[in-house]
């Protein structure tokens, strides 16, 4: 009689904790039924039932995101065999077919163009363009924006443009900007693609005067943003048509960048312009959207001791709990994925060095050379050269008029895209190309 009354109360216990939705102490008292030998009510084997088919489920999930698990590892495999085999360098080979020998009369030629006067070891002074390069660069670039932004109603426009505007303005406050919103590359494009291109354009050009440039190279652009990188070199090897005989180049371009529509845009524009360009360069692209904070916990790796070149180009992060986590990513790349005889190409604005590092900006050279010493080892890296790059030729910053009116007078113009800024930024004063960057070239 006890037993019945016993196994009466589990299983009203076992219905109101079912109507109540409480599984886990149901499953304990179907546990208490099952282990006292007593027969199971419908509603109980039914529950019972229940669990040993989910628990059934579960095992099926857990082999089918082990056999996941295991496809993805043989996929990312597949790709980097891919990536080696379409683009890895013989065992043997002579180092005259690999590496471009400069060429005093081009050297000479970017100098003059470029009016390029070197100022001390380490300052570079820079007041010109190669106009018959850029001015057809700069006008393709704002024909493709305009029509973009053309085909966007009025309204979600203006709307669109002044969201993205407020938060890639946060750069001139010494603040890092989301860059997600959805006309953040067409407002970069207007306000510092030109000027990275033209910045990149030169840290090609000086890789190659010092005699470091291959005719095959595999690049990894980290935080690529819209593919300047590979912009300025490819606006480098066009200008150089003409001034000596180019071997086939063969460059193999991996972007890892965070936003998708950057690495769209900047590969949209790239098929509508660069590619019709002639030039004996075949240019293949990878594209992994990745978040750089966030690489270290992903599954997928970059190829190993596989890339001759990883840039960094105007990625260094104001907030310091960002800039270090994200120096903790840079070293694990660098390590395991930078060649035995690669190089490391850093650009970074000048001010934002100085600031990162909380010192004030000086003619010191000692101080700066050691700036850059420090800048590397917290990067993992030994220093190979520097420049510092300026339009003024001077470390100390220009106060904004006097700023103003030297670009005026000294600087080239940005013809065609002065207009778009004027039209759907507000932009009320001149737009010059500028420097203010310092191109660092490093090994691990």
């Amino acid at each position: 009689m006890n037993n019945q009354i016993t196994n009466f109360w589990r299983s009203l216990k076992f219905w109101l904790a079912l109507k109540q939705g409480n599984n886990s102490l149901a499953n304990q008292i179907l546990k208490a039924i099952e282990n006292s030998g007593a027969k199971l009510s419908p509603l109980e084997k039914l529950y019972q039932d229940k669990l040993k088919f989910q628990e059934s489920l579960n095992d099926k999930d857990r082999e089918i995101g082990n056999l996941s698990k295991h496809l993805r590892k043989a996929v990312d495999k597949l790709d980097e065999l891919e990536l080696k085999l379409d683009f890895d360098e013989p065992v043997i080979r002579r180092l005259d077919d690999y590496i471009l020998t400069p060429e005093a009369k081009f050297i000479e030629f970017v100098t003059k163009r470029f009016q390029l006067i070197e100022k001390d070891e380490n300052l570079l002074q820079c007041t010109g363009i190669d106009e018959r390069i850029f001015d057809d660069f700069e006008s393709s670039l704002a024909e493709y924006i305009k029509s973009e932004l053309e085909r966007i109603p009025e309204k979600k426009r203006e709307l669109e443009l002044k969201k993205a505007h407020r938060d890639i303005e946060w750069l001139k406050r010494g603040a890092d900007p989301d860059y997600g919103f959805d006309l953040t590359p067409h407002v970069y494009f207007m306000k510092y693609f030109l000027d990275n291109v033209y910045c990149n354009y030169l840290a090609w050009y000086l890789v190659y005067k010092s005699g470091l440039l291959p005719t095959k190279i595999n690049i990894l652009d980290i935080a690529a943003g819209p593919a300047t990188v590979a912009y300025g070199l490819a606006l480098f090897l066009q200008s150089s048509s003409g001034f000596f005989p180019t071997p086939p180049m063969h460059i193999c371009y991996y972007s890892l960048e965070k936003q998708a529509q950057f690495q769209y845009r900047g590969l949209q524009f790239w098929r509508q312009y660069i590619e019709k360009q002639i030039m004996p360069t075949n240019l293949y692209f990878r594209f992994d959207t990745t978040d750089i904070f966030t690489y270290n916990e992903q599954f997928k790796v970059l190829p190993r001791g596989f890339f001759d070149v990883i840039t960094i180009s105007h990625c260094l992060f104001a907030d310091p709990k960002e800039k270090r986590k994200s120096f903790e990513v840079y070293r694990k790349i660098f390590q395991e994925s930078l060649s035995s005889d690669g190089y490391v190409i850093i650009i970074v604005q000048g001010k934002k060095i100085f600031i990162n590092y909380h010192l004030e900006f000086s003619e010191n050279l000692d101080q700066e050379q050691k700036l850059i010493e420090n800048f590397m080892a917290d990067m993992g890296l030994n220093l190979v050269w520097y420049k510092y790059l300026t339009s003024t030729g001077k470390r100390m910053p220009t106060k904004g008029a006097e700023y103003a009116r030297f670009a005026s007078e000294n600087l080239p113009r940005q013809k065609y895209m002065e207009k778009l800024k004027k039209q759907y930024l507000e932009n009320k004063h001149d737009s010059n190309y500028g420097l203010d960057d310092y191109i660092i070239l490093a090994k691990r």
